[in-house]
């Protein structure tokens, strides 16, 4: 799980809530997050390997707009987070007498503390690298549908989303160690600019991303009613394909850190009381275990609740062929010029006249920005996350 107590686990001087997280059954927790982070790992790999069926459709490759490309660097980033909890969880369950080193003031061993801050950090850049590129994702969405993105502006996006990653993460862990690792956590302006350069990014995707979306939204259902003067049922139905897909991928940020945010709440409670271990706090106490523990289990699932999110279920039939066609991520590419249609998450399609027979410029141009947005669901006849 990602939380910037990870890193303050590694504080021999660490405050009596981090104490309290830590010392409640490490190696069942251990447990919860190996386990969790291996089956979304998994999960994650499968849902983005190719399967049968899917090259049938005879579409023409084409290049992959940048959202495409920032879906499959959303998903590789939750793995890699995932990754790094399982080799935390891996080396906390199965060297404990390693670990227990880590709390030795003045050890002449470092190797315990290198791995603590090195594990911590791993988890919070990939997790925190892909909350920009989630936020990338809705900026890019909307300048699609304005006609104002492309390919180009992917490498804005590299260069916004691992230098603010980067930048915040280590400006945190600078703050929270210095001016070394055995001195930590001795005073409010150690720990608070770490927990805040941790949450921005989600905070930032949670206020920020429904905005975005929401006006992207609206700009579809103008876009699709400036394609032939008229709203019919089937662009109705792709604008709604569309507001769903973004409101899913709410969703998993919602259900997947909402259990972070409260146990934040509750520990800095409990760290401005006298005594946090008094009877009147008991359920105070209760309420952030438990919420520890759902952090456990959630935090390295999102990565295949967003496959499903922007995929849908792909299915179990694999197909480790090697073959030249289009890769699942890249099969729904502007391909209207040979199908005119658009694919939806549930395998069905949205068919338009002919370009032959419109006026085809500004129609096909929106095409293509519809084409875009809806890029990445991979369109077979087996996925079908619900709606």
């Amino acid at each position: 799980m990602a939380s910037p107590r990870l890193e303050t686990f590694c504080c021999p001087n660490r405050d009596a809530a981090s104490q309290l997280l830590l010392a409640f059954q490490p190696q069942v927790f251990c447990g919860v997050c190996l386990g969790s982070a291996s089956a979304g790992l998994a999960l994650s790999a499968l849902q983005l390997l190719p399967k049968r069926g899917q090259g049938a459709r005879k579409v023409p490759k084409a290049a992959a707009s940048s959202s495409s490309t920032i879906l499959l660097l959303i998903s590789a980033c939750d793995m890699l987070g995932a990754l790094g909890v399982i080799f935390r969880s891996t080396v906390w369950l199965g060297f404990p007498d390693f670990v227990a080193n880590i709390s030795v003031v003045n050890g002449t061993d470092v190797w315990p503390a290198a791995f603590c801050v090195g594990s911590a950090m791993w988890i919070q850049l990939l997790y925190s690298a892909g909350f920009w590129w989630l936020f990338c994702y809705a900026v890019d969405s909307y300048l699609v549908v304005r006609r104002s993105a492309g390919m180009s502006t992917i490498v804005l996006y590299h260069m916004m989303t691992w230098g603010l990653a980067i930048l915040l993460c280590v400006e945190g862990i600078a703050m929270l160690y210095y001016p070394s690792v055995s001195s930590c956590e001795n005073g409010l302006e150690h720990a608070i600019p770490h927990y805040v350069t941790t949450y921005v990014p989600l905070v930032l995707v949670l206020v920020a991303n429904p905005v975005l979306f929401s006006r992207t939204v609206t700009a579809v259902a103008s876009l699709l009613k400036g394609r032939q003067g008229i709203y019919t049922e089937n662009e109705r139905r792709l604008g709604t394909e569309i507001k769903v897909r973004f409101f899913k991928i709410m969703l998993v940020v919602v259900i997947c850190w909402s259990s972070n945010i409260i146990n934040e709440g509750l520990l800095f409670y409990l760290e401005m009381q006298p005594d946090i271990n008094g009877s009147p706090l008991k359920h105070v106490r209760n309420a952030a275990l438990i919420t520890w523990i759902i952090m456990g289990v959630l935090n390295p699932m999102q990565g295949f609740l967003f496959t499903l999110a922007f995929y849908g279920w792909t299915g179990w039939k694999l197909d480790l062929r090697w073959r030249k066609s289009e890769i699942p991520w890249e099969s729904m590419s502007t391909s209207t010029a040979a199908e005119n249609a658009y694919g939806l998450p549930s395998g069905n399609s949205v068919n338009f006249p002919d370009s032959k027979n419109t006026t085809a410029e500004p129609n096909h141009q929106a095409d293509e920005t519809l084409s875009m947005l809806s890029e990445g669901n991979l369109g077979s006849d087996e996925s079908g996350f619900p709606g």
